[in-house]
């Protein structure tokens, strides 16, 4: 008689209190995850990484170049390239897309636009998966996200930063604010600049905590835009969000 099969564990690196799971909590649970989580402005230190079959790095309003005023994230960065070099699925969202980027070695730095709200997005198009048996490293997930990302979809977004890409990631969307929005990068790691996540109730708590950030810009929307999304907006970015999950854990 065999045992049971110990459950997978999701490790969530989340930098604020305001910036949650969203839509990915319901999903984790559903696919019988675990889920620990480093809270790092209650000045935790991210743990070992070896027994997480998936990290996620979520948003926040700070800068991954702000060492000087968040010490954390120098520990932070080790983590996840700690993580990606050993193979573990990595998702990062906005900041945590960045996380991603810097932590490989890539420059993150103000983007030209600030993006704020519902915005279009395209998926790159010409980047077609290697052939069976091909060496490249960053095919897999690239390919498969690729195939299932739309063609162009409104998704949300809250960000002021953007970042290179890494070495040897695959560039997988852009918007007309922002020319890198997505990436993939080796069989299972993923940045998304844009949110998926989002619902309606975790849209509101970013706009009670950060409205001051909603200024006058070209792709900045106002309060009330934003909070008025229809619930079919969150409804196709959350199905999205599924989609990305289930490609980068296989």
């Amino acid at each position: 008689m065999t045992g049971l099969q110990p459950r997978r564990r999701a490790h969530v690196l989340q930098h604020v209190p305001f910036e949650g799971l969203g839509s990915i909590e319901p999903w984790l649970v559903a696919a019988g995850y675990s889920i620990t989580w480093t809270r790092f402005f209650e000045s935790e230190e991210p743990p070992r990484s070896d027994d997480i079959d998936l990290v996620i790095a979520l948003g926040g309003p700070m800068s991954v170049n702000d060492e000087a005023a968040y010490p954390w994230l120098r520990a932070e960065k080790r983590f996840v390239r700690d993580s990606i070099e050993a193979g573990t699925a990595v998702l990062g969202v906005c900041l945590g897309a960045q996380l991603i980027a810097a932590a490989m070695g890539a420059r993150v730095y103000p983007n030209r636009h600030r993006e704020i709200g519902w915005f279009p997005v395209e998926r790159v198009q010409g980047d077609e998966p290697e052939e069976p048996g091909s060496s490249a490293p960053n095919r897999p997930a690239a390919g498969k996200l690729s195939r299932a990302l739309p063609d162009s979809f409104d998704a949300f977004h809250w960000h002021g930063e953007t970042f290179d890409l890494p070495a040897g990631a695959t560039h997988l969307a852009r918007s007309d604010a922002c020319e890198h929005q997505a990436f993939a990068l080796g069989p299972s790691v993923v940045g998304l600049q844009f949110h998926l996540e989002t619902t309606r109730e975790s849209a509101r708590s970013l706009v009670d905590h950060c409205r001051d950030e909603l200024t006058d810009g070209p792709y900045v929307q106002t309060e009330a835009t934003i909070v008025s999304a229809p619930v079919a907006h969150y409804a196709r970015i959350n199905a999205l969000m599924a989609k990305t999950l289930r490609i980068i854990v296989g």
